[in-house]
């Protein structure tokens, strides 16, 4: 194999791909990216069992063929080369090795055989659809906060995609660890109607959000009911799926909630923000004392402190004293676009819904806290 690659051109290609790869890995051929020097480009690809993820970056080939060497490794010597610079890769007749050069620097490479990497075999996929890149990661960065890390509810860690006929065909993205609820649609693509309901896992979701870079272009969704596929430009990811049955969620979306507070979100934040600094670590409770057009949040920390502070609201039911995880609400602010928030209360004990005035097509619930 004998390619020359431009830095910038190979840099980003890896960037993509070597996330995926495990720092620590009990199988050596894991901890490299496949490269594949093919008629004007050159492919690399790296998994982790569980995840592919495969890149095409134009080169000039003199010689084909295909090699693997440490991800992270080739990552870290290509990032440290001067930007605008050529780059040689060429595997002789010892195929244990590759050489890069560029410059006046010269790199030698421990390689393993091609043959040793293992293929995510795709199989067949049930379900093809087109969606907007800027669709997809709505649907991901709007929920992806609210995936659970407990792995003994395995089900919860990843989002769950489904097709709804609510008001209309939308594909919905649900994510929940049990104390906060995020729900976000987008008109169904065609193809999407009797899709199965998946749930994509965490990593997976992690790696897309970051690999989708570009938010004016379309990605190529297929999918099974194992395994899912996006195609975006040059990009190919494919992932297994969490195998398992994800709770019925409407159920804990509150119908009754007749109790609506609205704030400025910059204004309320921020006070959360500030209020909460006085919070312990593990619980970072916050109170809310709600009034007519006024809300006083408040921390009483007997280790450290207290804090209180007074935000403009519009209200007009009864008074109510309720209290949050600090977190969670800023959690759920972020994600806002608008400049107010919606606060939908039955009492102190029950799930709140919380909404962006500006995007009805996105709902979040919070349990509330005992303050």
């Amino acid at each position: 194999m004998r390619v020359t690659i431009e830095r910038s051109a190979l840099l980003k290609s890896l960037n993509h791909v070597q996330s995926v790869v495990e720092r620590r890995n009990t199988i050596p051929i894991l901890s490299n990216v496949l490269i594949n020097a093919a008629a004007g480009a050159v492919r690399l690809t790296a998994t982790d069992l569980d995840i592919e993820v495969v890149d095409e970056v134009p080169a000039d080939v003199a010689q084909q063929g295909a090699t693997t060497v440490p991800a992270h490794m080739i990552y870290d010597i290509v990032r440290k080369l001067p930007d605008g610079a050529q780059i040689e890769i060429e595997q002789g007749p010892d195929e244990g090795r590759l050489a890069l050069h560029s410059g006046r620097s010269r790199f030698s490479l421990q390689a393993l055989p091609p043959s040793d990497f293992p293929d995510l075999a795709a199989g067949e996929f049930t379900h093809t659809f087109t969606l907007p890149a800027a669709d997809l990661k709505a649907l991901i960065e709007k929920t992806r906060f609210a995936i659970s890390t407990e792995e003994t509810r395995y089900y919860l860690n990843g989002i769950y995609l489904h097709h709804v006929d609510a008001g209309g065909a939308h594909l919905r993205a649900v994510a929940t660890d049990g104390h906060r609820l995020a729900q976000v649609e987008v008109d169904a693509p065609d193809g999407a109607a009797d899709m199965p309901g998946i749930i994509v896992p965490r990593k997976t979701v992690l790696e897309l959000a970051r690999l989708i870079e570009d938010a004016d272009s379309t990605v190529e969704v297929s999918l099974s009911a194992a395994k899912i596929r996006f195609v975006a430009a040059s990009l190919t990811l494919t992932s297994k799926l969490i195998d398992g049955t994800f709770p019925d969620y409407e159920r804990v979306i509150p119908q009754r909630n007749d109790k609506r507070m609205e704030v400025d979100v910059r204004l309320f934040t921020n006070a959360v923000d500030r209020v909460s600094t006085i919070s312990s670590e593990k619980g970072r409770a916050v109170k809310l004392n709600i009034a007519a057009d006024k809300v006083v949040l408040s921390v009483n920390n007997p280790e450290s402190g207290s804090a209180e502070e007074e935000v403009a609201a519009t209200y007009a039911d009864e008074p109510l004293d309720i209290g949050f995880n600090s977190r969670y609400l800023l959690d759920i602010a972020s994600q806002f676009k608008g400049d107010s928030a919606s606060f939908e209360f039955a009492d102190a004990g029950s799930p709140t819904i919380v909404r962006d005035t500006a995007d009805e097509r996105a709902l979040y619930v919070l349990m509330p806290m005992r303050v």
